[in-house]
């Protein structure tokens, strides 16, 4: 079964050093599950205030500037896994180092008819940037449940499902993926080493996150031109965040630190 971990949490809460920690444990735990067959995908995501809110109402494309919601606590980044059952998948979710200052919301992927396969693709993105050429991005799709009836939601799917083929074709599909329902969410939290785990996702918003795209354009007008296809652009809201490109090799522990001393060094000139 595949799941999407869903990682917030606010964006001031580490320090440098703290960041660099909590970078240095995720990529090894990455590299634990994949040698385990059980990573797909993962990405940290760029600060929200490069996100880019986009909405089609009848047939106008309406773009801001922004996260779709306004609250301490955002989207950091995710991953993507291929476990046994749910528990794994919460058991993986508190190994996280964010668990132990936010939250990490567990979704299981909704599985697709035959009829209905995806393109293959290339989710590893944890890999560097085409030389800089190329932006990675992930198209998160907000909508409120219930919004597509039954019938309308099979067209839609399936018209999702020719975008992701189309964009494949034009060398700019990575991945994608309806979530299920929100109420089949678990959000889980570490606190003082003791495991929390409540039902339900972690916005307490009307509209939830229904599915995702990533993808890997030229430049964030293409991403809003795409994000403008989706079907459920024109009953919801698609949020465009860059991901945050990492090396194709872990870095050691000394370059992490001496990268975030130099941020650090540069910071306290700029606030000086």
């Amino acid at each position: 079964m595949k799941y999407m971990l869903l990682i917030y949490g606010a964006e001031d809460c580490w320090t440098e050093n703290e960041r660099t920690e909590c970078m240095l444990e995720s990529m090894r735990i990455c590299d634990e599950l994949d040698a385990e067959g059980k990573w797909i995908a993962s990405s940290p995501l760029h600060s929200v205030t490069t996100a880019t809110c986009v909405q089609v109402r009848d047939g106008q494309r309406q773009v801001t500037d922004g996260p779709f919601a306004e609250t301490t606590e955002q989207l950091g980044g995710y991953y993507v896994i291929d476990v046994s059952s749910e528990d794994e998948a919460i058991a993986i979710a508190s190994r996280l180092p964010p668990a132990k200052k936010g939250t990490v919301e567990v979704r299981p992927l909704l599985p697709l008819p035959d009829s209905l396969a995806l393109p293959k693709g290339d989710n590893n993105s944890l890999a560097t940037t085409d030389g800089n050429t190329t932006k990675d991005y992930i198209l998160l799709i907000y909508s409120q449940e219930g919004v597509w009836p039954p019938e309308e939601h099979a067209r839609a799917l399936a018209e999702s499902i020719e975008l992701c083929h189309q964009l494949d074709a034009d060398g700019q599909y990575m991945a994608a993926a309806p979530l299920q329902s929100p109420a089949t969410a678990k959000s889980v939290r570490v606190r003082k080493g003791d495991q929390v785990v409540v039902d339900g996702p972690f916005p307490e918003t009307k509209e939830q996150l229904a599915g995702y795209f990533l993808i890997r354009v030229a430049n964030l007008d293409e991403a809003i031109a795409i994000a403008a296809r989706i079907p459920g652009t024109r009953r919801g809201t698609t949020e465009i965040r860059p991901l945050f490109p990492l090396p194709e090799q872990p870095p050691t522990e000394t370059e992490l630190t001496t990268t975030a001393e130099s941020n650090a060094t540069q910071n306290d000139s700029i606030n000086a």
